[in-house]
């Protein structure tokens, strides 16, 4: 019974120190993990949500990039950091859905992450120049299905949402595409304004300014719906490509084991900061959606998407080590 007794009671004890821990978090300033180099739309968005949710925090949220490897180096970190809640960071598509596919080892587990919430997603979309010759998506089918693997496909790496994106289309449209993989979604749409390659999947952030002006021609969008943004462009649906949804998109983890109150506050703080006006104006202005999701729901969307994402990896026998 002395045993029980005080088995109970240490039970007691740490439930009062981690309700304590979690109540006084933060007392100092914490740290959002970028995986990608500063001034790129990630970075952005992590800035912008930060400054925002830093005044509920009471304390300074100071980002940091640890870019390279496909999101795995700033993964890493993150994963390894102590679970007190003062570090977290932005993991996007390739992070939880793509890399454990991609790659035949990992330093990180998907499934030992803290999930504090969903952030945003940027809507691909299938373009061409505005000289091309192809003005539906039709077209390009057509194309493609006349020469087999003749067209080719700019993407912003191998890998990458819009590379992936091409495999996806691909596999629905039954056609044979070349990628041609850039270092990074800028020289990809360069290339693609100047007529090196036939085609690309863009997505909205790196494509707005050059769709905007006229530079680019968007013969469909991989979301459900037709964009705001664009809203004579129809749907990948709506052009005959079925089943077909293509986001680049992110949320928010910690190292496994950061206490449930700090996950709640944080992911409250953040799905405010999301549904705020000041930060909704900032991100749509990039072409971006706000994507605010209980953490719960952001696991189970990032758990599906990784399923998803796995069978059009394996179909296309791609791997990157």
């Amino acid at each position: 019974m002395s045993k029980l007794l005080g088995g109970l009671m240490a039970a007691a004890v740490f439930s009062v120190a981690g309700w304590a821990h979690a109540a006084s978090w933060p007392e100092r300033q914490v740290q959002w993990i970028v995986p990608y180099p500063a001034g790129g739309g990630s970075d952005v968005i992590a800035r912008v949500v930060g400054a925002s949710i830093e005044k509920n925090l009471g304390q300074t949220v100071v980002v940091e990039n640890k870019p390279g490897a496909g999101t795995i180096i700033g993964a890493t970190f993150v994963q390894d950091a102590k679970p007190d809640g003062y570090t977290f960071g932005t993991a996007d598509s390739g992070t939880l859905a793509y890399n454990p596919w991609l790659y035949s080892t990992l330093q990180y587990d998907t499934a030992k992450f803290t999930y504090i919430g969903g952030l945003a997603r940027f809507p691909l979309m299938l373009a061409v120049n505005a000289q091309s010759p192809y003005k539906t998506v039709q077209q390009l089918i057509d194309a493609a299905r006349k020469d087999p693997g003749k067209l080719t496909s700019a993407s912003a790496g191998a890998g990458s949402p819009h590379h992936l994106a091409l495999e996806m289309f691909k596999q629905r449209a039954d056609v044979q595409m070349v990628d041609v993989p850039y270092k990074g979604a800028a020289p990809a749409i360069q290339d693609l304004l100047g007529g090196q390659v036939s085609a690309g999947f863009v997505d909205s952030a790196a494509g707005l300014a050059n769709i905007k002006a006229g530079k680019l021609r968007v013969l469909a969008v991989a979301t459900p719906k037709r964009l705001a943004l664009l809203p004579d462009v129809p749907t990948m649906a709506e052009a005959g490509v079925k089943d077909f949804t293509a986001y680049a998109w992110q949320g928010l983890i910690g190292p496994a084991g950061i206490p449930d109150d700090v996950v709640a506050k944080l992911n409250a703080d953040l799905q405010a900061a999301l549904r705020s006006d000041v930060v909704q104006q900032k991100i749509t202005a990039m072409g971006v959606e706000p994507m605010p999701m209980s953490a719960h729901d952001f696991k189970s969307y990032a758990d599906l998407q990784r399923e998803e994402w796995g069978g059009v990896i394996k179909a296309a026998g791609i791997k990157l080590n």
